[in-house]
């Protein structure tokens, strides 16, 4: 790995499916990179791609000016945060902290708040685009926090996505992003009955996909995981347990502003009946297996 010292040093906890793609680009652009994971094995080809491993949260957040994690539930990122040896008591003043986790916006504010506290700068990133937007480096990226700390860590932002968009102060990314899975939520339910229509129907599921998916029909899930569908290809690009997590804190945040969402809430029963059938580990398509009976 090339060394550029006007370059900041990247640390990234969280090197699941998407995590390793975005500190591959990182590696790739450059950048000094330091990861984090739970499971060491799993940062094993970044750390042959030239990455440095540490042995905790904390102790990557001493050496990173820019700390980035992508992890799976609001209580992991809390833990990472607040907690012993965490990126808040360790960090030096000075340093970016940008959570990409889809998580509580309220946890989005209370990070950014203490970060302030301690001369640290937070913004709440969630992003969307899964597996393949990571890969090809062309997430979408909605940023929540103080728009000139945003524009500072534009140029990072822009070795992972192409659509990046502030979007307020802290929470704001995270508000967007429950956006995101509403629209998502409702949408995958009918690509799920459309194409086992089509199936039931006695038509070629792959030919009636290239007739709907330019039309008004057409949705990224109906052209990215569309075929996964017709092909029995469950593996994850984004998991059915991380899909259930955030339609429960889109819930809870709509239920505090008192929006009802019967579109999420008839999803969420979905996929917590595929959950219950062993498909927490599987991709979000799966939800095809409990439609096509």
């Amino acid at each position: 790995m090339t060394s550029d010292t006007a370059k900041p040093i990247i640390g990234l906890i969280g090197t699941g499916v998407m995590g390793k793609s975005m500190a591959g680009h990182f590696i790739h652009a450059g950048y000094e990179v330091h990861v984090y994971t739970r499971t060491k094995a799993k940062a094993q080809e970044l750390l042959e791609m030239g990455a440095n491993w540490q042995d905790t949260p904390g102790a990557l957040a001493q050496k990173c000016q820019v700390i980035m994690t992508m992890v799976g539930f609001p209580k992991d990122v809390e833990d990472i945060y607040f907690g012993h040896d965490g990126i808040l008591t360790q960090a030096e003043p000075g340093s970016f902290l940008i959570d990409l986790t889809t998580s509580s916006p309220s946890l989005a504010k209370r990070i950014y708040d203490e970060a302030l506290t301690r001369q640290l700068f937070a913004l709440d990133a969630p992003v969307s685009g899964g597996d393949i937007g990571a890969r090809e480096a062309r997430l979408s990226i909605m940023v929540g926090g103080a728009r000139d700390v945003y524009e500072q860590m534009l140029p990072i932002f822009q070795k992972i996505g192409t659509n990046i968009v502030h979007q307020g102060e802290a929470g704001a990314g995270q508000h967007t992003k429950m956006c995101n899975q509403i629209a998502i939520a409702s949408n995958m339910m009918g690509v799920v009955e459309a194409l086992v229509y089509a199936k039931k129907a006695g038509l070629n599921p792959t030919t009636v996909l290239q007739s709907i998916e330019t039309g008004a029909a057409g949705s990224w899930s109906l052209s990215n995981l569309g075929p996964r569908m017709i092909a029995d290809n469950f593996a994850p690009g984004f998991y059915v347990k991380h899909f259930i997590k955030d339609m429960k804190i889109a819930l809870q945040s709509a239920e505090e502003m008192k929006v009802e969402l019967p579109g999420l809430t008839l999803a969420k029963s979905l996929y917590e009946q595929l959950a219950a059938m062993g498909e927490e580990e599987s991709g979000t398509q799966a939800l095809y297996k409990l439609i096509d009976k």
